[in-house]
C-alpha cells in the first residue's frame, strides 16, 4: 500500500516507492529552507534558513536539530567537496566560500572580471575538482535574504572555477535567473534550472540540459522539463539518472527522458533536496517551514565520487 504522500503519473515511478514507507518531519521552524548537504561520516545533514540568516544542524544519530551557525551570511546552497569539505553560496559576501579541516572559511569566488557577484545560489563540484554555481539576484533584490544592493554584472550567469588556476569563467550566459544545478550519473550531463518567472511575466520555469566538454565548456542547453506546480529550485539526481525536484507541491520526480512519473506532495512548496544516509536512499525535503525525510528505493549520486 502507497502513502497518501505518494502520486504515481507513470508506472516507471512505482519501483522507486516501498509499501508502507511514509514521510517524516524532522523539524519545523524555519522561514525559507534551503541548501541541504550531507555529510555521511559524520552522518549529519546542514541546511539553510535563509531568512533566519542560520545554517541548521540534523544529527542523524540522535535525531537532533541544532543550530551549526548564526549570523553567518545569508547562506542558500551548500555542497560537499571531495576532500569532505563544506562549500557555500554566500548571500551577505556574495560569494563561494569553503571552510577547510582546520575551521577557516577560504573565498573560492566573489568577483568576475572585476566585478562583484550578485548572491550565489546553488553548487556542485564535479569530480575533476571544479566548482560549478549560479549567482541570479535573489540576494540582493531585498532584506529579506540579504542585503538589498544594485548588480554590478548586470546579468545572472552560471559560472565554472577552475581547480588548477581557480579562474572563474561564465559556462552559459543566456538565462534570467540560474537557481539549481546538478550532473548526470556520468557528469556528461549538467542540468540547470531557471526560475525567471519570479522577475518576468510569463518567464522560464524550467530546468534545462547541457552536454559538458572535457574542458568544462557547455553545449546544448534544451528545456527538459516545464513546472507544472510553482518552480523548480533546487534538485538531485539519482543513480538511474532520474531527477528529484523542488516544487510548488513537493517534490517532482522526472525520468531521464523528461516525463514527469511521480510526485512526494508535501503541503509545503520545496525548496530544495538531497540523498543522505547512510545508503543515500533517504531524501531529505526542505520544505519551506519544515525539514522532512523520506526513504526511496534508489539511491542519489554521491558527492564524492
Amino acid at each position: 500500500m502507497l502513502m497518501p504522500e505518494f502520486e504515481v503519473i507513470d508506472p516507471r515511478f512505482k519501483r522507486y516507492v516501498m509499501p508502507n514507507v511514509h514521510m517524516e518531519t524532522l523539524y519545523t521552524g524555519t522561514r525559507w529552507a534551503e541548501g541541504p548537504v550531507y555529510f555521511p561520516a559524520a552522518k549529519y545533514l546542514l541546511w539553510s534558513d535563509i531568512p533566519n540568516d542560520r545554517i541548521m544542524r540534523f544529527d542523524e544519530v540522535t535525531g537532533d536539530v541544532s543550530e551549526f551557525a548564526k549570523g553567518c551570511g545569508f547562506h542558500n546552497g551548500h555542497t560537499m567537496d571531495p576532500q569532505g569539505r563544506l562549500v557555500s553560496c554566500e548571500h551577505q559576501g556574495r560569494r563561494v566560500s569553503r571552510v577547510e579541516v582546520n575551521g577557516s572559511v577560504t573565498t573560492l569566488a566573489s568577483e568576475y572580471q572585476g566585478k562583484r557577484l550578485n548572491s550565489p545560489n546553488d553548487v556542485v563540484v564535479k569530480s575533476d575538482g571544479s566548482i560549478w554555481f549560479t549567482d541570479p539576484t535573489y540576494g540582493i533584490d531585498s532584506e529579506y535574504e540579504g542585503d538589498r544592493a544594485d548588480g554590478e554584472i548586470g546579468a545572472s550567469h552560471m559560472y565554472r572555477i577552475d581547480p588548477q588556476s581557480g579562474e572563474v569563467a561564465a559556462v552559459a550566459t543566456d538565462f534570467v535567473k540560474p537557481n539549481g544545478l546538478a550532473f548526470s550519473p556520468d557528469e556528461s550531463l549538467l542540468y540547470i534550472a531557471d526560475t525567471g518567472a519570479t522577475h518576468v511575466e510569463n518567464g522560464p520555469k524550467h530546468i534545462r540540459v547541457f552536454d559538458v566538454a572535457g574542458d568544462g565548456s557547455l553545449s546544448g542547453g534544451a528545456v527538459f522539463a516545464e513546472s507544472t506546480n510553482g518552480l523548480f529550485d533546487g534538485f538531485r539526481v539519482d543513480l538511474d539518472g532520474n531527477i528529484w525536484t523542488s516544487a510548488g507541491d513537493g517534490v517532482h520526480c522526472y525520468a531521464p527522458d523528461g516525463d514527469l512519473i511521480g510526485k512526494i506532495l508535501t503541503g509545503e512548496v520545496v525548496a530544495n533536496v538531497e540523498f543522505g544516509g547512510i545508503k543515500r536512499n533517504r531524501l531529505f525535503i526542505c520544505a519551506t517551514t519544515s525539514l522532512r525525510a523520506v526513504y526511496l528505493n534508489t539511491q542519489g549520486c554521491s558527492s564524492i565520487r
